[in-house]
């Protein structure tokens, strides 16, 4: 019998925190056949570049992880917020439609405004605060508008060993600093981006594909400062974290103060299982730490 064909999936943001762990994985899924973009080869700000390249590589899937994430900068740059987050993932989810092309769009919680006290499902009204919660939340209905097989992932807090994130920035300042303060009004769940990304590589490789919108975070919840806290334990840093209302540390862009999600719907139709957000913490720490971080 011939071997079953491999599958074609390209990845944008080949450099991203995503990315960089999707391609850590990539080996373990002989099926698939990546392609990992940067933002030369696919630049998401120009759609007749993404139109003929997508004709030239009629992939079986597409993982957006590029994005435009700078979320106070984009309150004074919604164009290109809008551009990158919002059109991008319309364009290529209408071009990969013409051969069935299935389409994974990275969302984010800042689609929320907030004001919920129980955890948000995949129904709960959005209500984005900021520019860039907006832009994201137009990319998703672009996305689903223009392809049946598009399958939005919204996702919250993400870290990793690579790129720009709280927990790197964490490290940098708790060995630099006696003292920091964090913001600990605001409730939700970080997610470990090397979890993220093998969640996606299930559902990828699931018997059926379910495409919709769903929710992954890693379980329990906490705050920013809560968050922090959890950093200062696995690193022993000598360092005082001090809690600090989001009043007093005015930003931007603002912030939703609960976004919690609920995971309950990726867990039944692709049969996941969530680490914790702690032991995951655990890992990326000790990795960074053994790094020289």
């Amino acid at each position: 019998m011939p071997g079953r064909k491999k599958m074609n999936v390209a990845v944008t943001g080949m450099n991203g925190q995503l990315g960089r762990e999707l391609s850590l994985l990539a080996p373990q899924y002989p099926g698939l056949d990546f392609l990992f973009l940067s933002r030369e080869t696919f630049p998401l700000n120009e759609p007749e570049e993404m139109n003929s390249w997508l004709d030239l590589h009629p992939v079986d899937a597409f993982i957006n992880c590029a994005a435009y994430t700078a979320v106070d900068k984009a309150e004074a740059e919604a164009d290109i917020a809008f551009a990158v987050n919002g059109l991008a993932p319309g364009v290529i989810a209408t071009r990969l439609a013409k051969h069935g092309g299935k389409f994974i769009q990275l969302s984010t919680d800042y689609v929320f405004d907030g004001v919920s006290s129980t955890p948000l499902d995949e129904n709960a009204p959005v209500n984005p605060l900021n520019v860039y919660g907006a832009s994201k939340l137009k990319g998703e209905q672009l996305a689903m508008a223009g392809n049946p097989n598009t399958l939005v992932i919204r996702t919250s807090w993400l870290y990793s060993a690579f790129g720009n994130n709280f927990v790197k920035t964490m490290m940098r300042l708790m060995k630099t600093k006696e003292s920091i303060q964090v913001v600990c009004d605001q409730r939700g769940t970080p997610t470990y981006a090397g979890d993220l990304a093998r969640a996606i590589l299930g559902i990828l490789t699931a018997p059926q594909y379910i495409p919709g919108i769903y929710h992954y975070s890693n379980e329990g919840e906490t705050t920013w400062y809560e968050f922090a806290l959890e950093i200062k334990k696995i690193t022993g840093s000598p360092c005082t974290v001090l809690p600090v209302k989001s009043s007093g540390y005015p930003t931007a862009a603002k912030r939703p103060a609960y976004s919690l999600l609920n995971k309950s719907k990726i867990k039944r139709d692709y049969k996941l299982s969530v680490p914790d957000w702690k032991s995951s913490l655990a890992i990326c720490v000790n990795t960074l730490l053994k790094s020289g971080v």
